[in-house]
């Protein structure tokens, strides 16, 4: 199974998990790179979109909807939330470009077609997760409290040396309350570029049990299984999730082995 879609050296700016030898049943994640001035214009069909400035500043037009200046930071590695634009099912997008502009396109099944939406940064929570090395800061771009029919959306920046996604834990049951059945995808980018990261995929029975080394601009595919994130010395890491699955709520498993990472430590009993 191909769980890693390296970005195209020769091509950089494009990036489509629907490439995949086996695409995932309910994510989508595009990445699209648009040069000041560049126009595109597409249909959402039967997916809700979830469009990320990842970089860059854009107009973008969402059925007869327009959003103006969409966008701030103009790299992802600047840590301020993004601006995004939320895109029901059906409808016709354009984007326009004031500057470069890199965008992740994230999608999932759309069925209800909520209205557009500009998900500014004051709307997005920020938050940190862990401790000492399992440190990692988070953006919740699109969370479940938020109106949408699948979609879920998140960034996430792990310090050089640290580890992100960790203890190991999963989400492929469909066994409410105690864990959902997510599809999920990792667009990682590395600071500096010219790094690499590591991402572990495994099952219990170790049906997958992949490990992977990952580039600036790649993107990692989770059908299934633990996937813990680690960011070597030296490299900052920032990663987009998408995550979808039949029912839009995100509750998981910590791998076994690790449950002990997660009690709280002697020194903190005392």
């Amino acid at each position: 199974m191909q769980l890693l879609l390296k970005a195209a050296r020769d091509q950089p700016q494009t990036l489509d998990t629907a490439q995949a030898e086996q695409a995932l049943d309910y994510v989508r994640f595009r990445h699209r790179g648009l040069a000041e001035g560049e126009r595109v214009s597409e249909t959402s069909d039967d997916q809700e979109l979830c469009l990320v400035m990842l970089s860059g500043k854009a107009d973008i037009t969402v059925g007869d909807t327009t959003f103006e200046a969409v966008g701030q930071r103009m790299s992802v590695f600047e840590q301020i939330p993004p601006h995004a634009v939320y895109v029901p099912n059906d409808a016709r997008f354009e984007v326009h470009a004031l500057t470069d502009v890199e965008l992740g396109i994230c999608g999932a099944p759309g069925k209800s077609g909520h209205a557009p939406r500009h998900i500014t940064p004051e709307h997005i929570k920020q938050s940190t997760r862990g401790e000492g090395a399992n440190v990692r800061h988070v953006h919740d771009i699109l969370p479940e409290t938020e109106p949408a029919d699948s979609l879920l959306v998140v960034e996430v920046y792990t310090p050089a040396g640290n580890w992100s996604s960790y203890p190991p834990h999963k989400h492929d049951e469909d066994n409410l309350p105690a864990e959902s059945f997510l599809e999920e995808s990792y667009y990682h980018r590395l600071n500096p570029g010219s790094g690499f990261g590591f991402q572990r995929v495994y099952t219990d029975d170790r049906s997958i049990d992949e490990a992977i080394a990952f580039g600036d601009g790649d993107c990692v595919l989770v059908p299934k299984g633990y996937h813990p994130v680690g960011a070597p010395y030296g490299h900052d890491l920032y990663y987009l999730n998408v995550m979808a699955g039949p029912k839009r709520e995100w509750k998981f498993t910590t791998d076994p082995d690790f449950a002990w990472l997660t009690q709280p430590s002697k020194r903190s009993q005392e």
